[in-house]
């Protein structure tokens, strides 16, 4: 049986290369799953001018008629969502539970968009001078480049791609290399979906080849782009050089707050959710468990029994909570972290290579307590099964201990006062807050994104307000 290829797709054409990479199951490293082929700077230049051919007549296209395109691509992806959450869950590691949640998210993303495009307009606004009215309408950009992480690799993408076709404009889309499986699904549903070819090109390659080339070409009128902080300051020093239109989103490190009036069960089952599902590999995991003095010691005995009890292995079988890192990199990394862990704080819980029946990336879910808030593990993203406790006096002292890092994506607070909920939403500097519910887990409809290192906060992602970033508005003066 061959194994399937992905490779750069350019005016509706495929384009290999020599430079190949097997893509194997981070849960069973012995399985590969496929091939990948990584573009070069002038396969990346390619698809530029494709999507910037294409851009005229697609941004000239009814918005309702491009809000089709998206309904179709959803149900596309709809008749095949059973087959694509296996195959999200073999590339990168999740669980099957969280990998259909995923192609559902995704799904509902392209109905969102495809019933604003009925919607897609501007304002009607007086005049202050007699016989005169104004108004404005919203434009396509152009060309944009969207590049997206691994970690969600349907549902990232699905929710830049969508908004940008919804507004009009032709996109080169460049997905992580290392789920590029995922990447090539979408695209070609939006092929089967009747998407004229050159609105959207894909081009798998390194960030630092085909990323660099977007932000780079002057024919790309935007880029949005979701990573770590470190390659967001990169792009933004490039983006600066020429005015480009930006939207990063970056990392996080945040923090769940639990009151000592909480209900305890309930705080820890949110923390355990929030630290370890999704193997902790999401911008907005909770990796900081502020918990108030008086409770501390009932809360932590509960919250290491349930983490204890968290069943470690490949995300096809069932039961499992906690599925493999998505990468030998990744597993070094957080590996490295836990070491540095155990010289700052206290370990109580996990801390070692998780046994399983299959060869992966296997970590067991990790828990340090007297995190103080200048260590490493307290301040720095770890991206995985990994989570710092610290105790804290008085709401004030907890919003402090939460406001003291450098990220500001999520926040969340377990407590049954509502003058502490409205306390903490006003007071802790983050771009979602979350009351009583797990950190992860967001709502297409709702604005996302973040503050301070966790993104330039210019424009925001999913919601109406995504067509912001792609979309212009003109003011038209009417006089009679």
């Amino acid at each position: 049986m061959m194994q399937p290829v992905a490779s750069s797709l350019i005016d509706g054409v495929e384009r290999r290369s020599s430079a190949v990479r097997e893509v194997r199951d981070p849960g069973d490293r012995d399985t590969v799953l496929g091939q990948v082929c990584l573009a070069d700077v002038e396969t990346a230049k390619e698809a530029i001018d494709s999507a910037e051919k294409a851009a005229q007549a697609w941004g000239a296209t009814p918005a309702p008629r491009r809000g089709r395109v998206l309904f179709e691509a959803a149900q596309q992806l709809d008749a095949r969502k059973a087959d694509l959450a296996r195959l999200l869950t073999r590339e990168e590691g999740k669980t099957l539970n969280e990998s259909v949640f995923e192609v559902d998210r995704s799904i509902n993303l392209f109905r969102f968009y495809g019933a604003l495009c009925f919607k897609l307009g501007g304002k009607t606004l007086p005049s202050n001078d007699p016989n005169s009215y104004i108004y404005t309408v919203r434009e396509p950009l152009g060309v944009v480049g969207v590049v997206t992480p691994w970690n969600f690799p349907l549902s990232i993408p699905a929710w830049k791609i969508a908004p940008a076709l919804a507004a009009g404009d032709a996109v080169v889309f460049k997905p992580a290399s290392q789920t590029p499986l995922m990447a090539k699904e979408l695209v070609y549903a939006l092929l089967a979906a009747g998407l004229p070819k050159g609105v959207l090109n894909m081009v798998l390659g390194l960030g630092s080849v085909v990323g660099d080339t977007l932000v780079a070409s002057a024919k790309v009128r935007a880029v949005s782009f979701t990573g770590s902080s470190e390659t967001g300051r990169h792009i933004n020093t490039q983006a600066g050089q020429r005015m480009l239109r930006l939207q990063l989103e970056l990392g996080g490190k945040n923090a769940l707050v639990v009151m000592d009036d909480a209900d305890i069960d309930l705080a820890v089952e949110l923390a355990a959710k929030g630290a370890f599902g999704l193997t902790g590999q999401a911008c907005t995991a909770a990796s900081r468990l502020l918990v108030q003095q008086g409770i501390a010691s009932d809360l932590l005995r509960k919250l290491v029994l349930r983490s204890s009890g968290m069943v470690v292995g490949h995300g096809l079988e069932t039961g499992v909570e906690v599925g493999p890192l998505s990468s030998e990199d990744q597993f070094y990394k957080v590996r490295r972290y836990i070491e540095i862990g155990k010289e700052e704080a206290d370990l109580v819980a996990g801390g070692g290579v998780a046994r399983t029946p299959k060869k992966g990336f296997y970590v067991s879910p990790t828990i340090f307590t007297d995190v103080a808030p200048e260590d490493r593990i307290f301040q720095e993203e770890i991206f995985g099964p990994v989570l710092s406790v610290t105790t804290f006096r008085d709401l004030g002292d907890a919003i402090n201990l939460v406001n003291s890092a450098s990220y500001g994506l999520t926040a969340g607070i377990v407590t049954r006062s509502h003058a502490n909920v409205a306390t903490f939403a006003s007071k802790a500097d983050a771009g979602v807050i979350r009351v009583n519910k797990p950190l992860p887990g967001l709502e297409l409809q709702v604005p996302y994104g973040g503050f301070k290192d966790s993104g330039n906060d210019q424009y925001k992602e999913m919601g109406e307000e995504a067509l912001d970033f792609y979309t212009r508005t003109k003011a038209v003066y009417v006089g009679y």
